[in-house]
């Protein structure tokens, strides 16, 4: 892969496993992953990667995050079958592979086309698997991380035990 594509790769990771406040926080990280970056390279990165800051979940601090495509906000109806139904989810190049439970993939398809991500150019579900297509890994990439995202934030308001 490409010096970029990686770099970019591991943007998207740090930016949904940690919390990035500023450009210099990346920009670090970056640099004790073994990548030599300039602060033009960073912020040229962020805009290619529609990164925007958002207050965090967990402390209300400003960080970076995936900017979500979606055209509409999901309703709990979406988020509940979603979180019901999707197991997990993995990119294949630029598909993104979300297993659920059983039977269920109809019902994740439907969800999934309700938030109408941009970055989806179509969709095909099984009996337990859905596949979405879009239009290159980096997107299949984002697609992933706003999924997990949506996930987080339904798990992180449960009060089931």
């Amino acid at each position: 892969m490409a010096v970029k594509t990686e770099r970019q790769k591991k943007i998207l990771e740090l930016v949904r496993t940690e919390e990035i406040q500023t450009q210099e926080d990346l920009a670090a990280r970056l640099q004790q992953a073994g990548f030599n970056v300039t602060q033009a390279t960073i912020s040229r990165d962020i805009r290619e990667l529609k990164l925007r800051k958002v207050p965090s979940r967990e402390t209300g601090a400003l960080v970076y995050r995936i900017q979500s495509n979606t055209s509409a906000d999901p309703g709990e109806k979406t988020l509940r079958v979603l979180r019901d139904s999707v197991n997990d989810c993995e990119t294949a190049m630029n598909f993104l592979v979300v297993r659920t439970s059983q039977g269920m993939a109809m019902a994740a398809a439907a969800a999934i086309d309700a938030c109408r991500f941009s970055e989806i150019v179509g969709s095909i579900a099984g009996d337990d698997t859905v596949m979405c297509a879009t239009r290159s890994s980096r997107e299949a990439e984002n697609l992933k991380g706003m999924l997990e995202d949506l996930l987080k934030v339904q798990d992180h308001g449960r009060t089931d035990a």
